[in-house]
């Protein structure tokens, strides 16, 4: 054989090793629309009471936790829980942001049973952040004249890239705070407590960044592969991280928690924050006059009814809530900004030309369902 055969041949056989690979890696983001909705296997459990509590899954969380059980007393009367191997203690200690995504579940919830015609009657249960059992539902059938859309609650969408500085329109912003005005403030990003909440999100971001036991919880949460991500359906994947296309097939095929704990891990995601916060018109908080656990549930509907608005308007809200959960930060938030009610939501908020679609994972209903 001589040496150009020869060397043709071994080309081709490198070039075919390494189709191959390829072909064999983990190639795609695994998306929302690629999971099939399961059915819970419960015998006593009706059609509609699955896509209920379906769609009350669709809310969003802390890491895409879903910290959330249902506890099936019998047909269309729930308890919903607190589960505990969701929380997050290194950037939510005191569980304020789980009962917030608790509330935002059981918006989503409410909404989604008066689409197939019931009303709710709730019974707070908890007393504290920490209490298993949240509150109790009971579903009547009801003549519905004003069913909501769900597809508001399927197409909601946390978007993180691409927000334009056009300031929000004055007719949006009356449509987004309707009648809770007194909750729910806007701070353009031109003006100066815009700025610094712009500044000290920065901040706020290295510190936990390199804040060891912070960053190995994000590191605990990101599903890097497909097959993760199938597994589990929870936490962050590249998908609803917004790494794509070749970035997101490295990441997906050979990064793991180690590499996250490294600092040019750190480093990249710092400068990610940064471009983020020079892309917006502003910052929506969300605040509350206490921090019961009723008023915690109250606000994470009051969020939740936020968001399933903003995308008909084409608005993106991204939450960044890392100065309520960094200590030095948040001590000197309320006076630098002259709120004086507690804050619990730090929203960036933006227009976007294009609305992407959904794409973060849900457990099926029978994987949080409890006897």
């Amino acid at each position: 054989m001589n040496r150009t055969k020869f060397i043709g041949i071994a080309g081709g056989s490198i070039i075919a090793t390494l189709v191959t690979s390829y072909l064999l890696s983990d190639r795609s983001n695994l998306l929302r629309k690629d999971l099939k909705l399961i059915n819970s296997n419960n015998a006593t459990f009706k059609p509609d009471e699955n896509e209920i509590l379906h769609l009350a899954s669709l809310a969003p969380s802390g890491h895409n936790t879903q910290p959330w059980f249902v506890q099936y007393l019998e047909p269309y009367n729930w308890i919903i829980g607190n589960d505990k191997s969701k929380w997050l203690p290194a950037v939510d200690p005191t569980q304020r942001e789980t009962i917030l995504s608790i509330g935002a579940f059981i918006q989503n919830l409410e909404y989604a049973a008066s689409s197939m015609g019931y009303i709710c009657h709730w019974t707070l249960l908890a007393k504290t952040n920490q209490d298993e059992q949240v509150v109790k539902v009971k579903l009547n059938k009801i003549e519905s004249k004003n069913p909501f859309d769900i597809s508001k609650i399927k197409d909601r969408r946390t978007v993180r890239s691409n927000f334009l500085n056009d300031e929000l329109k004055t007719e949006d912003l009356q449509y987004l705070t309707n009648s809770e005005p007194e909750f729910i403030h806007y701070l353009p990003t031109i003006s100066k407590e815009g700025q610094f909440i712009n500044e000290q999100t920065m901040v706020a971001n290295r510190l936990q960044t390199y804040r060891d036991p912070a960053q190995q919880e994000l590191a605990d949460w990101i599903r890097f592969s497909t097959k993760d991500a199938d597994k589990y359906r929870d936490g962050l994947t590249t998908a609803s991280m917004e790494i794509e296309g070749f970035s997101g097939w490295v990441v997906r095929n050979f990064y793991d928690k180690e590499n996250v704990m490294k600092k040019d891990f750190r480093e990249v995601g710092l400068n990610k924050v940064k471009q983020q916060v020079s892309e917006s018109a502003g910052w929506i908080l969300i605040t509350s006059r206490d921090n019961s656990v009723a008023t915690l549930l109250e606000t994470g509907r009051r969020m939740q009814r936020l968001f399933l608005k903003v995308r008909e308007k084409n608005i993106a809200i991204h939450p960044m809530t890392q100065i309520l959960e960094e200590p030095a930060t948040n001590e000197m938030l309320n006076k630098s900004i002259g709120i004086g009610e507690n804050i619990q939501f730090i929203l960036r908020a933006g227009y976007l030309k294009n609305y992407p679609p959904s794409v973060s994972l849900r457990r099926p209903v029978e994987w949080f369902l409890r006897s």
